[in-house]
């Protein structure tokens, strides 16, 4: 199926696996203000696409990212210029809602999204795979939340993500001392689900991706639905909410489909 075109991303879509390539390798894909916006639209078109069934998220090239593109960095004072000094605070606090609504577009996107990161993942870029659902790295992949090498505090994500996936203690270490992080310490923390070398890194990711495509598309966006949910609200309240989840959607084609698949002994075949 053909995919939209961007300027700064490359997407396709076979076999039901959406790839959204970060494509200014000539720039260690830092991420302009034409990328922030693309990475929205991109994962806005993997919701709505129903042949799209799970995403990868890779960057071409030696790094995956250099976060935010400090060019774009620069240009933030005169973008947000105001005789009154308030109403030029109250644009640059809109300005970073809008980035963190960007890279938060990932985690709304219904459908799983696995990071291939290889070489580095630094700032921003750790920001956005902080959004995705699972995380693969290269054995060279070098992770850093450089904001306070800047002299600012990371404002799109890390902040709030990172402690959930590696505790709050480390998370911090990480924030105040802006050290590297390569692929083992990544994985020993929880950061990355695994490592693989880098050479054989996107098949890895895309045969995890081929899995995920083969189950219940349903089930596997209320996978999503529930754990994000769950994540942000208390035992209880997630209880609560897969309840009324699968009093709604348990009782499927894709239930049904699955039974009789197991029963015939053999693949089970899918709407979209």
């Amino acid at each position: 199926m053909q995919a939209p075109g961007f300027s700064t991303l490359t997407v396709t879509l076979s076999d039901h696996i959406a790839e959204v390539c970060l494509d200014r390798p000539d720039k260690s894909n830092a991420m302009n203000a034409a990328m922030w916006q693309e990475i929205r639209q991109a994962f806005e078109w993997v919701d709505s696409t129903p042949e799209a069934r799970v995403a990868i998220l890779s960057g071409a090239g030696k790094n995956f990212c250099a976060g935010i593109d400090l060019a774009m960095l620069g240009s933030i004072q005169q973008q947000i210029a105001n005789p009154d000094g308030a109403r030029s605070r109250e644009a640059l606090r809109r300005l970073i809602l809008d980035l963190q609504d960007c890279l938060s577009s990932i985690e709304r996107c219904r459908k799983p999204v696995l990071a291939a990161i290889q070489g580095a993942c630094v700032g921003g870029a750790l920001d956005l795979v902080t959004c995705c659902d699972m995380r693969y790295a290269a054995a060279d992949a070098i992770f850093s939340i450089k904001e306070i090498d800047l002299g600012m505090v990371a404002d799109v994500g890390t902040l709030q993500r990172l402690p959930r996936l590696i505790g709050d203690g480390m998370a911090r270490e990480l924030a105040y001392t802006g050290r590297n992080v390569d692929a083992t310490e990544a994985e020993k923390l929880g950061l990355v689900n695994r490592t693989f070398a880098s050479a054989t890194l996107a098949e890895e990711v895309r045969q995890l991706a081929k899995t995920i495509a083969t189950k219940s598309p349903l089930a596997t966006r209320g996978l999503k639905e529930v754990m994000n949910y769950s994540r942000d609200h208390s035992v209880s309240d997630g209880l609560n909410y897969v309840a009324t989840w699968n009093a709604a959607m348990l009782l499927s084609a894709d239930l049904n489909e699955s039974i009789t698949a197991q029963q015939e002994r053999r693949p089970a075949r899918f709407a979209d």
